[in-house]
């Protein structure tokens, strides 16, 4: 019997990994802000302590990111 290939992966698989990767750090960053704009809504006299510790925050979930988007390369 002949066996039937009903799809063909081609290209580097490693690029729907990226795009599995990046869902983690996209919904983080929502988390983040959201939950941020609230407690400033609650106590707007600590937005600027906020704000500063929100956006490490995000450089931290952006560097999840890249470092997905890297690992493209190194495979």
């Amino acid at each position: 019997m002949d066996i039937i290939t009903l799809a063909e992966v081609t290209g580097s698989i490693s690029i729907v990994g990226y795009g599995l990767a990046a869902i983690g750090p996209g919904l983080g960053l929502g988390i983040v802000v959201g939950k941020t704009l609230e407690s400033m809504a609650r106590q707007p006299e600590m937005a600027s302590k906020l704000q500063t510790v929100m956006f490490i925050g995000l450089a931290l979930i952006e560097v999840l990111g890249l470092l997905g988007f890297v690992a493209i390369f190194i495979a």
